[in-house]
């Protein structure tokens, strides 16, 4: 397999891509947000393509990642939109949970100088076993949390899809060069044909 040696340094923006999606991972896996869990997952494998579309020069699985960052882009975008409450939507629905779950953010228990109270609910008839869990004294809100890291997501993915792009146009470049001095060539260029030296071998043994 040939690769390119102008562009061994060119993969370098899918590594903080890979590793800022394996952190969000981590947190939305403690706070069950089974969407972002699947979208996350399906962004890694496709960073791990890309990847491998660089090393192995393999444009196709670049040019899938730049369209798969349009639309990473997008979900963070509604990410955004979900925590800021804007169209309708609201941060205190299930929605990213699928419904299975009342579970929020892992942020809005454990962000920055969050400290989490639990109170006995005996006292109400039905409730007994169940406690009241209050938050207080957080520093930042949770939604702004999640806001921040969508937020530096889009920052990643512009980027990538910048050096998709870049690398790209370079594979296409050196394919072209390629052809034009012949590399696919089945004829090489100084191809000399063997006839005369055979008659000349003929002629001196007669």
């Amino acid at each position: 397999l040939r690769t390119s040696t102008g562009c061994r340094t060119c993969n370098s923006p899918s590594s903080p891509s890979q590793l800022a999606a394996l952190e969000r991972q981590v947190f939305d896996f403690l706070g069950y947000q089974w969407a972002p869990i699947l979208a996350n997952f399906l962004h890694i494998i496709i960073v791990i393509l890309g990847l491998f579309g660089t090393i192995q020069y393999r444009p196709r699985y670049i040019v899938v990642y730049a369209i798969w960052t349009a639309v990473w882009v997008t979900w963070n975008i509604f990410i955004i939109c979900f925590y800021l409450e804007v169209g309708g939507l609201s941060k205190d629905s299930e929605l990213l949970t699928f419904n299975i779950s009342r579970h929020q953010s892992w942020w809005s228990e454990n962000g920055p100088g969050c400290v989490r109270k639990e109170a006995s609910m005996s006292g109400i008839k039905g409730l007994d076993n169940h406690s009241y869990i209050s938050v207080i004294g957080c520093a930042l809100e949770y939604r702004y949390i999640e806001v921040m890291h969508s937020s530096f997501q889009i920052l990643i993915a512009l980027v990538g899809f910048v050096y998709a792009c870049y690398v790209v146009s370079v594979f296409t470049e050196e394919e072209d060069s390629f052809d034009f001095i012949g590399g696919f060539d089945p004829f090489p260029l100084y191809h000399v044909n063997e006839k005369p030296t055979n008659l000349l071998f003929k002629q001196t043994y007669l």
